[in-house]
């Protein structure tokens, strides 16, 4: 594997990793009420969906480096890749669909992000 693109997928692997895991316990260990004021959907659904949103991301987070770090089974780091980027094609349907479109940019550079890692670790 080309050196350059090698270095390019640990850095992107580790901000999606840094980026998934912080968001899982932001999630998890801010009070609803105010997590709700910079994340108004988090106030609109059960605690029980917060959580187990921030379990995916958490799950996606570990999963994306991990199994590249520890040379065990590195392609479930692609399996965790394709399902960061499925996670993030939601989030973005679902900002559409409540007509939040201005906070998406952010999940397309996530998915970007984990569509580039999934192609990098498969195919090299």
């Amino acid at each position: 594997m080309n050196k350059g693109l090698n270095i390019g997928l640990w850095i992107s692997q580790a901000l999606l990793a840094v980026t998934f895991i912080g968001t899982a316990f932001w999630k998890v260990l801010t009070p609803v009420e105010q997590l709700s004021k910079l994340i108004p959907w988090t106030g609109e659904f059960p605690p029980s969906f917060v959580f187990f949103i921030a379990a995916v991301d958490l799950l996606g987070g570990v999963g994306v480096i991990l199994p590249t770090l520890l040379k065990i089974k590195p392609k479930v780091a692609v399996l965790a890749a394709l399902g960061c980027a499925a996670l993030m094609l939601s989030a973005i349907v679902f900002h559409f669909s409540r007509g939040e479109g201005a906070v998406t940019p952010f999940n397309f550079c996530m998915m970007g992000l984990a569509l580039f890692v999934a192609w990098g670790r498969w195919k090299h």
